[in-house]
């Protein structure tokens, strides 16, 4: 594709704004485990064709060609499987060697745009077992490093001190604004969220607010969101949240939402996530504003004691899925039923009955019970 000189390729390809950050990672979050292991130049990831592994070397080139705004290194981090004694040893070896070669690539790459930032991994494990790797990106790779990528909360321990400043992106599992309030506390500066696409599909609509002044009056803790497809708000011509300036609720109340969902129409998921992102959007900008007040513990205090722990459950279904959205291995569930199904007892019923001639006429076939079988 071509480009200006000091454009992206990337943000060329996919038209995203400039204010936007471009961030290029390995997999998907949330990953979906794959069968195959790590090797040495490479990591196991699920793609659109099926399983396959991506080479650091490729990896690399990926970026010298795309020039995103921040690139996650490469981390030999296997999901949902628990690492022996001998590969524990290997992980930090190996995440060190890959991360070595992103810093050559980036300073070899003489066509990169200026600016692509590389944030190093810090791998799930205890800080000693990947001491090694910390101590020569603290020693020798500092100047190169502009960031951290956290795979587990627990890890931001393991930060170096001399590296403590650095940015740190939390690829961790979270379950809803509760986690973000205790990974924030923790160090967390930013968050890769999937919880906020889940609920969309679940058409809920998010009606949190963070700071409160106050705790609710009637004792009761608040929800985290309202289920759309609950048949009360069929008729309910108000926003998906008071006060909510977001597109949807400018424009439009829960009642025709609640419709389009109920129609499947896309566009229902469309106007939830416009909202859902607006929340989000003001929920980060209370919690900066909070911490810059200095109230932040306390704001978080008044917030766990005055919402529900989890979303409410949602008793619809959601948008049609295809590709990775589906069951793609034993390790996951089906988002939504088959929407096919073999009709047994029917099929047993055609194996019984005679089937008509070409030439046989409508009311014989109705005679011998075949015209039944499919009313």
């Amino acid at each position: 594709m071509p480009v200006a000189d000091g454009e992206s390729r990337f943000r060329r390809f996919t038209a995203l704004q400039e204010n936007s950050w471009l961030i290029l990672g390995p997999r998907r979050h949330p990953p979906v485990p794959a069968r195959a292991a790590n090797t040495s130049s490479s990591i196991a990831i699920q793609t659109a064709l099926g399983f396959s592994t991506l080479e650091n070397d490729d990896y690399v080139q990926a970026v010298q060609k795309l020039s995103p705004d921040i690139v996650l290194g490469l981390a030999d981090y296997e999901y949902s499987k628990t690492p022996g004694v001998k590969r524990l040893e290997k992980m930090g070896d190996r995440t060190l060697e890959w991360t070595q070669a992103m810093v050559k690539g980036l300073e070899d790459n003489a066509d990169r745009v200026p600016g692509v930032a590389l944030f190093a991994p810090i791998l799930p494990i205890e800080a000693e077992q990947q001491s090694y790797y910390l101590e020569t990106l603290s020693s020798e790779l500092a100047e190169y490093i502009a960031g951290w990528t956290i795979y587990d909360s627990a890890s931001v321990y393991a930060v170096p001190p001399k590296m403590q400043h650095l940015p740190r992106l939390a690829l961790t599992h979270v379950r809803g604004p509760h986690d973000v309030l205790d990974q924030v506390s923790l160090g967390i500066d930013a968050f890769v969220l999937s919880f906020i696409g889940s609920a969309t599909d679940r058409g809920l609509a998010f009606t949190f607010d963070f700071p409160l002044s106050k705790r609710p009056e009637s004792g009761r803790r608040l929800e985290l969101g309202i289920n759309l497809w609950t048949t009360t708000y069929a008729t309910d011509l108000s926003r998906l949240l008071d006060d909510c300036a977001c597109y949807t609720c400018t424009n439009h109340h829960r009642a025709f939402v609640r419709h389009l969902l109920d129609a499947k129409e896309m566009l229902a998921w469309v106007l939830l996530q416009i909202h859902n992102y607006h929340v989000m959007d003001s929920f980060f900008a209370g919690i900066r504003r909070s911490i810059r007040q200095g109230t932040f513990g306390h704001d978080r205090e008044i917030f766990h004691q005055s919402y529900q722990e989890e979303f409410p459950p949602s008793t619809g279904q959601g948008p049609r899925l295809r590709g990775y959205q589906v069951k793609s291995g034993p390790s996951e569930f089906r988002r939504n039923p088959q929407s096919f199904r073999q009709l047994n007892d029917a099929r047993e019923r055609v194996a019984e009955a005679v089937s008509p001639s070409p030439i046989s006429k409508g009311k014989d076939s109705e005679a011998q019970g075949f015209a039944e079988l499919f009313a």
